[in-house]
């Protein structure tokens, strides 16, 4: 037979599978629907090793899905608006849509020379009017059901990228694109309330533990942040222009009583009210003009070093009636709670060590039972339970307990209340960038804010904009984009410059899948309900708060709007670890980048698949090995060789894991039962470890098994051509459960031995459970617990019968020559241990 060349092989399949269209698929109600998604990547012009690693996964999840009789969706897009193209055409004097079309045809040309079962047809690019048109839909729909809202407040901005950041895209106080320093500056800008979800965000999390990785679902969990505690009210000592009280939130309020300051963050509002025209002003505007730039994450760590200063002004302990100093310091945030906190030093590590670094008062107001706590000779907060002590009508009771009455103290006197606090803050979606979709809305100064009207829809980004060298959007200095009349009076107006977050468009991609050529409408109602929600989902552990918690709340506000009728969008998550070379993450920073093109034309594409599949679980992180890759490649062409030369004239067309009865086993020696055995046993494994634990790596070595048993015994199988159907139906399951994995070659050698079918048609074989068993068992001869041999025996040999043929090999008799033997071991099934001297 020929020589195994992977670039015709492959080239030839690929060409067959798109000219029939078997990837085509339509919604089916009478087969069971599987979706299966990887996250769609940005249009960057190159796919990476990450990416490889990525839709190998999903690839092989989708065939071994439609092999096990599913009508199977697996599509692809592009993730295609977003400052990284902007930024590039800046750098490259071109403009983002050419840059980013230019690079969607290269990358969809590579992932077709990887054999993925994508079906092209519902391929969708955000940057596409036919596309974001929906998205403004979308947002008119919010903004008209309140979900939408415009404010003026502090906001992370990104001098590099020009543009702001929600919370989440703020990653050790810098910018999660560019990583540079993240500043404070004031904006009005739009938000989505994403926090009128947060409790259903929050609760339906227990819909999909099983489902997601627990490690994905603690990090929502965390982010969201639901506390329950209580509102106080705080009356300030002199009221101030606007003010006469500050709220606090606490989960505390069992420590109310030991309440000795206050802390504000830096951009509390009360702060310039409090500080004015005291002699503190200076000082304390200095201050929070440093902490203001602080990373948030950095702010709240335990290890900061407490910092604060003294406004000046005082505020009246609603329970003992003292009055206590305000301060602003530096590990209080304004995203959590309402920015301002009552400080117990006694009880809380924080104040406790704020209140040491600035000789501040301690009151003990818990302690544990039977002990009593001095303040004075305390070196850390008593933060565990206790009864109250120096508390009033609270004093003695447990702490847990006099949460709750303190809680109903309040309310009842006025001054406080039972609250639910959340750390998830509404999600910021304006961009101050050019190359994103822009937002509907129209400024008139009669009229306000006006939505786009729906015949007017969708507003396109021009294209025939020049970029600006620094980065700066050319719309709002574009008038034949800015400049529109009124669609409510007639007047001037001028249209927002502003665009979508690009996390909008990714927040609702899945579903347009479902109907990608819909044009009037961003659904169509029966595909949504057949395809939605996706069946697994396939992506990166660094979208575990963004991308997939924006996901989420998208899907519950459309279905709110009657866009949807589900609850969530993944039903399945499956995070794949990174791909690792010389210790650290692949990137062109650190030069140990391994081109999957390179890879692909000297191996193939079977290979980079079998290594990366088979390198690591799918959850770990991935070693890059140029000994591996080879490794890949020697397995295929010993394949190969198995099919077209050593069995060559031996195998006929014959099912996976063929019937016993069609086999003609009787009469044959026992070879042919063990590689039977062997055969069921290799699809058993491959497929329990694909479908149930995605162990892709366990599933390839179950058929290196197979292939090597088979090398092993080659000459006694071609010794009895009676045998020909038994080896035929073992190669057929052999090529079978290694399609999804290699389906070029596999496809190819399938022809080989004489089937017409494709292979892509066939069934995931079915084992027999009967063959599994074997009459004989392999046992192990060890002599004083070394092992001297090894006997084929009959499975239901006894103990006596173990031990004289294992006395009667050759071996064991050499090495207990001229000793006495003391006793004999036998474990049945596994071995027999002669112990002599």
């Amino acid at each position: 037979m020929s020589k195994y060349v992977p670039e015709d092989v492959e080239r030839k399949w690929q060409r067959i599978w798109e000219e029939g269209g078997h990837f085509h698929v339509e919604a089916d109600p009478s087969k069971p629907k599987y979706y299966v998604l990887e996250m769609f990547p940005y249009p960057s012009g190159r796919i990476h090793m990450g990416h490889v690693r990525n839709y190998s996964i999903g690839d092989v999840v989708a065939r071994f899905k439609r092999m096990e009789g599913h009508n199977v969706l697996h599509p692809m897009g592009w993730d295609a608006f977003g400052m990284p193209a902007e930024n590039a055409a800046i750098k490259h004097k071109l403009h983002p849509a050419a840059w980013t079309i230019s690079n969607i045809d290269s990358m969809r040309t590579q992932l077709q020379r990887l054999g993925y079962s994508y079906d092209w047809r519902r391929e969708i690019a955000t940057c596409h009017p036919g596309y974001y048109v929906h998205e403004q839909r979308f947002f008119l729909k919010f903004l008209e059901k309140g979900l939408v809202y415009r404010k003026h407040s502090p906001q992370n901005w990104c001098e590099t990228c020009g543009t702001v950041l929600a919370n989440e895209q703020v990653i050790d106080g810098c910018c999660w694109r560019c990583d540079q320093a993240v500043v404070q500056k004031d904006l009005e800008q739009w938000f989505l309330r994403i926090t009128d979800y947060a409790e259903e965000l929050l609760a339906d999390l227990d819909q999909l533990v099983g489902g997601w990785p627990e490690r994905v679902l603690t990090m929502q969990r965390n982010w969201i942040g639901k506390s329950v505690g209580a509102e106080i009210t705080f009356k300030l000592a002199e009221p101030v222009e606007g003010a006469d009280s500050v709220t606090v939130f606490t989960t505390r309020p069992d420590t109310l009583f030991g309440a000795t300051f206050m802390s504000l963050a830096a951009e509390h509002p009360l702060v310039p009210s409090l500080i004015a025209g005291k002699p503190q002003e200076a000082e304390v505007n200095a201050f929070v003009e440093k902490v203001r730039n602080l990373d948030r994450i950095v702010r709240s760590a335990d290890d900061l070093e407490k910092e604060g200063v003294f406004t000046g002004a005082y505020c009246v302990n609603p329970a003992t009636g003292k009055q206590i100093p305000i301060y602003v310091a530096n590990f209080v945030l304004m995203g959590y709670g309402t920015g301002a906190v009552m400080a117990v030093p006694a009880h809380d590590q924080r104040d406790f060590e704020f209140a040491r670094k600035y000789d501040l008062p301690l009151t003990v107001v818990i302690e544990p039972k039977g002990e009593t706590l001095d303040a004075s000779a305390m070196t850390a907060a008593y933060v565990d339970p206790g009864v109250l002590t120096a508390s009033e009508q609270f004093t003695g009771m447990d702490n847990e307990a006099a949460k709750a009455a303190i809680i109903d103290w309040l309310d009842g006197s006025g001054r406080g209340k039972k609250s639910i606090n959340y750390r998830l803050r509404d999600w910021n979606i304006s961009r101050q960038r050019y190359w994103g979709a822009p937002i509907p809305v129209i400024y008139c100064e009669s009229c306000g804010i006006v939505p786009v009207p729906d015949a007017d829809l969708p507003v396109e980004l021009p294209r025939d904009l020049a970029l600006m060298p620094d980065g700066r959007s050319p719309l709002p200095h574009s008038p034949s984009f800015t400049d529109v009349a009124c669609p409510i009076c007639g007047g001037k107006a001028r249209r927002e410059t502003d665009t979508l977050d690009t996390f909008f468009e990714s927040s609702w991609y899945f579903a347009r899948y479902a109907s990608a050529r819909e044009a009037g409408r961003p659904f169509d109602p029966a595909e949504l309900a057949y395809w939605l929600p996706v069946d697994q989902y396939i992506g990166g552990i660094e979208h575990a708060i963004l991308h997939l918690l924006y996901s989420r709340f998208f899907v519950k506000a459309l279905r709110d709007l009657g866009y949807v009728g589900f609850d969530e969008p993944f039903a399945h998550l499956l995070t794949q670890g990174m791909v690792i070379k010389d210790g650290s993450k692949m990137s062109k920073s650190k030069g140990n980048v391994v081109d999957p093109d390179l890879m692909i034309g000297k191996y193939g594409a079977d290979t980079v698949r079998v290594f990366i599949l088979f390198a690591a679980p799918p959850e770990k992180d991935l070693e890059w090995s140029d000994t591996g890759i080879e490794g890949a490649s020697r397995f295929l062409s010993r394949l190969w060789r198995l099919v077209t030369e050593e069995l060559s004239g031996l195998l006929v067309p014959m099912p996976a894991c063929a019937p016993a009865e069609s086999l003609g086993l009787d009469g044959l020696a026992p070879l042919f039962a063990e590689l039977r055995r062997r055969e069921h046993a290799a699809a058993a494994k491959a497929g329990a470890d694909i479908r149930e634990r995605f162990q892709f790596n366990t599933a390839i070595a179950a058929a290196m098994e197979l292939v090597n048993f088979l090398y092993a015994n080659v000459e006694a199988l071609r010794a009895e051509p009676k045998g020909a159907k038994a080896v035929s139906s073992a190669v057929a399951t052999l090529l079978t459960v290694l399609s999804p994995i290699a389906p070029h070659i596999c496809e190819e050698l399938w022809q080989t031995v004489g089937h017409t079918n494709l292979l892509l048609n066939e069934p995931w074989p079915t084992h027999d459970p009967a063959a599994l068993t074997s009459d004989t068992v392999e046992i192990v001869v060890q002599v004083c617990g070394k092992l001297r041999g090894k006997l084929t025996v009959p499975a239901d040999a006894d103990n006596a019968a173990l031990e004289q043929a294992a006395l009667a090999e050759p071996n064991v008799a050499k090495h207990i020559e001229g000793k006495t033997v003391r006793k004999v071991i036998v474990v049945p099934g596994k071995l027999v241990n002669v112990v002599a001297n």
